[in-house]
């Protein structure tokens, strides 16, 4: 295998979806954590609804062979998990508020849930990379919280993307659909919530 498809593979799996929403939980709880009171810990349970039970799922699909591969290449196979992950963001959600978790985890609960709807509608019809719609969406609410100094991970975002290009899962198009889907999801459902 070549180096670039090696280096792909790489960078395809430690910024895949569940990776990267699953510390921007973390990052963002901890944060919410900053106001008295609060506990830093709030990301824990918002990864278990939106990353651990919707993967477990996925992986339980792979194992049965209903699923190829737990980044579900095939566009047909993709629209049962996605409506099972935003039936479990949204029980999720709703836990977490009926809990009371801070304002910062519902807010990316709610937009992780809105980017979750829009991609399974436009699954319907066409691929979008949702590789790409997460590491722009983390990149987008990154900055929302700590300001431009996190533009410095928009490299990661150009490094998802080119990864699932490299690895012929989706095309140019696909990948830069996905971004901007995410990046604006993320800059304007984050911010309004939060």
């Amino acid at each position: 295998m070549p180096i670039t498809d090696r280096a792909a593979r790489i960078a395809s799996e430690v910024l895949a979806p569940a990776v990267l929403v699953a510390g921007l939980l973390l990052v963002v709880g901890w944060h919410a954590g900053d106001q008295p009171g609060v506990s830093r810990w709030w990301g824990l349970p918002g990864v278990l609804f939106t990353v651990g039970i919707p993967l477990a799922h996925v992986l339980r699909g792979v194992r049965q062979g209903r699923l190829s591969s737990h980044h579900i290449p095939e566009r047909e196979h993709r629209r049962i998990p996605l409506l099972f992950g935003i039936a479990s963001v949204a029980v999720g959600l709703l836990a977490l508020a009926l809990l009371g978790a801070p304002r910062e985890v519902l807010a990316l609960l709610a937009a992780g849930g809105v980017g979750l709807v829009v991609f399974t509608v436009v699954t319907h019809w066409w691929k979008m990379s949702i590789h790409a719609g997460v590491a722009a969406g983390t990149a987008a609410t990154l900055t929302a919280i700590y300001g431009p100094l996190a533009l410095l991970c928009v490299p990661l975002v150009l490094l998802a993307g080119w990864s699932r290009v490299r690895l012929s899962a989706h095309t140019s198009a696909q990948v830069i659909a996905g971004a901007l889907v995410g990046a604006v999801i993320a800059g304007t459902v984050f911010p309004a919530l939060r």
